[in-house]
């Protein structure tokens, strides 16, 4: 299983809880497909950059979970037959590790 990321912009009309029920289902075709979430997160109504249809602003929800790569094309299906949504991202997630630089001491400066 491979770690996912994906970014929701809905549109502007939806209440908070119709927000919080669209992805609940998201979730809920992650984990019956044997996925796991890991993270998710209602960004709130923000302003795009440029128009998506007629929509000035949008709201932002972010999932972060662990699947199947077969998983991903229902989901982009389930994205695309819904209304609500105007655009979303999935990208796979990096696992970052990063390690600890250690400083070195510098060489005190030779005199002249």
């Amino acid at each position: 299983m491979r770690t996912y990321e994906t970014v929701l912009i809905l549109k502007p009309v939806m209440s908070d809880p119709e927000v919080a029920e669209l992805v609940e289902k998201a979730k809920q075709v992650i984990s019956g497909d044997g996925g796991e979430v890991v993270n998710n997160e209602i960004w709130g109504r923000r302003k795009l950059t440029h128009l998506i249809g007629k929509a000035r602003e949008g709201v932002y929800a972010y999932l972060k979970y662990r699947a199947n790569p077969p998983l991903l094309k229902k989901l982009r299906h389930n994205f695309s037959v819904s209304g609500e949504i105007l655009r979303d991202m999935t990208v796979v997630a990096s696992e970052r590790k990063y390690k600890a630089k250690e400083k070195k001491p510098k060489a005190p400066a030779a005199a002249s």
